[in-house]
């Protein structure tokens, strides 16, 4: 059980999960927060938000996880016990026309990240990774992916680090529910990209919950699903958005379907074949286990990796990734940035 004295270092903080988190951990006043995010007007909100509730003891930080200087200043300066891993790009669409953006952000970074709290001997680590890194389609859940497989190999029995699957996150930044709402206002249409499409969906306070109870627990090295909800239909859920406001599709407002974006699955998938699941000392979460990972071969393929993002050489990039992620597939928009390197 974590420590009410310890200080704990939340990245992305000013993020919508990073700030709800945040404002739960606040909640306990003898704990001494770090907050490390890379947007100054983030950073900014979340730190007066906890100086308007009376909480003066916390630090916030404006860099990045891969920033190797700073992380070891900020380590050795606070010292922290537990570290909550927030910060990602997490917009699929996006992402795939910025693949080297995402890779070097959501993985790399998670790598300088895990190797800063093995250094300082920090407690625990827990990588906020996503459903999407399940048999990936994006490059962003391929980055993911690539961030519980840092977690896994990071972890040992000094720093427990394990990564916490989540699914879409209802009112978070970039989630369909906030998009939604803005077309309602504006009487539609409301854009729906298949009428198939499904997802699994956690509240805001749900996930919170989840990602805290994940942190709480005495696993090493572990990937932990949530017990979720069954999954939704994305049109039954905007359909029901505009029934609570008192509208009718299609009198008052209109269903626009657009087409799977780049990237999308028609149906997120929670584990892949290879994964089984086993209990945990808490009924909300389960150990997924996968096959064994070889340390040595899975350092030198992040190392190939980095030098791949630092020289900006996404053939190169692709190659690692298919190597090290076989399940993969990349998208035709990332193919058709493939090709002018190729001709």
């Amino acid at each position: 059980m974590q420590d009410p004295h310890e200080t704990i270092l939340v990245t992305g903080a000013g993020g919508s999960i990073g700030s709800a988190l945040t404002a739960a951990l606040a909640r306990t006043p003898s704990r001494f927060l770090v907050l490390l995010d890379h947007s100054e007007q983030n950073l900014h909100d979340v730190h007066m938000r906890l100086s308007a509730a009376g909480r003066t003891d916390h630090a916030a930080v404006l860099g990045d996880v891969l920033d190797r200087s700073l992380l070891a200043e900020l380590f050795a300066r606070h010292r922290p016990a537990v570290i909550y891993h927030a910060a990602a790009f997490k917009h699929v669409p996006l992402m795939e026309s910025n693949p080297i953006a995402v890779i070097r952000n959501n993985a790399i970074g998670t790598w300088e990240l895990a190797k800063a709290a093995v250094a300082c001997a920090a407690e625990r680590l827990l990588v906020i990774s996503t459903d999407k890194a399940v048999n990936p389609r994006s490059i962003m859940g391929a980055s993911k992916r690539l961030a519980e497989l840092v977690a896994l190999r990071m972890s040992n029995s000094r720093t427990k680090i394990n990564a916490v699957r989540l699914s879409n996150v209802l009112g978070s930044q970039g989630s369909v529910r906030p998009l939604f709402q803005r077309q309602i206002a504006h009487g539609g249409p409301v854009t729906v990209t298949h009428s198939e499409a499904r997802r699994f969906f956690l509240t805001l306070e749900e996930a919170v919950e989840l990602i805290m109870a994940a942190a709480a627990l005495d696993e090493s090295g572990a990937i932990l699903l949530p017990r979720m909800h069954e999954p939704l239909k994305i049109l039954d859920l905007a359909r029901l958005m505009i029934r609570e406001q008192g509208l009718h599709v299609p009198r008052d407002v209109e269903i626009l379907f657009t087409g799977l974006r780049p990237g999308d699955k028609l149906e997120e998938q929670l584990l892949s074949e290879q994964e089984v699941t086993a209990p945990t000392s808490d009924a909300r979460l389960r150990s997924v286990h996968g096959p064994p990972i070889d340390p040595a071969a899975l350092d030198a393929a992040l190392a190939r990796i980095a030098e791949s993002v630092r020289e900006r050489n996404l053939a190169s990039l692709l190659g690692e990734l298919g190597e090290l992620i076989p399940e993969y597939t990349p998208s035709d928009t990332l193919l058709r940035l493939l090709a002018p390197a190729l001709a």
